[in-house]
């Protein structure tokens, strides 16, 4: 699994006073962060997170993993606020991803919706190049027959923060081009 990247930086470190580099400072900040934590977090923050992640192994995607929604790029600042309170509570309709690796390189999933026995909106997983970037990302793909045209046009990616965190991005296929629409994040952790 491939580490989380940060930029290299040269300090002197031991001596009185100095504290851990600003290398060991990010990682830390990033073992102390909780999925309710991205909330806080403005679109430019999001993105500088989502390029600095790692791509995770699918199988390390597996099972119920808790959601949510956390920046909507197409809605005003005003809107958002609102929504953000709404999606940061027990009552947001969307619950989370579950995932189940059917083998190294794919796998498949559904999304959970109003309580986690209600299961829909299936997508197939495998590890592709983002739309974000020269990286990869864990791509889930709704294009299969189950789902409603307007799901199928629906291009989600993943990308892991720490073990047990991951960033991700929805992207909305047209005819003129595909848009990115939202972020959200996923947690294996329950008391985030």
């Amino acid at each position: 699994m491939e580490a989380v990247k940060h930029d290299a930086v040269d300090a002197p470190t031991g001596g009185p006073g100095s504290g851990p580099a600003p290398a060991d400072r990010a990682e830390s900040a990033l073992a102390a962060l909780a999925l309710d934590d991205l909330l806080a977090l403005n679109e430019g923050e999001l993105q500088a997170l989502y390029r600095d992640a790692s791509v995770p192994a699918l199988d390390a995607l597996n099972g119920d993993l808790r959601g949510r929604m956390l920046a909507v790029r197409v809605l005003s600042a005003r809107v958002w606020s609102v929504l953000r309170r709404f999606a940061g509570s027990r009552f947001f309709p969307w619950r989370g991803k579950s995932f189940s690796p059917t083998g190294s390189d794919e796998g498949r999933g559904t999304n959970r919706l109003f309580s986690d026995r209600l299961r829909l909106l299936p997508f197939q997983t495998s590890i592709g190049p983002s739309r974000a970037g020269d990286f990869d990302a864990v791509q889930l793909d709704y294009d299969l027959p189950k789902n409603p045209f307007f799901i199928r046009a629906i291009k989600d990616e993943i990308r892991e923060l720490r073990p047990g965190l991951y960033l991700g991005q929805a992207y909305l296929q047209l005819p003129k081009g595909t848009h990115l629409v939202l972020y959200f994040g996923l947690t294996s952790e329950s008391d985030s």
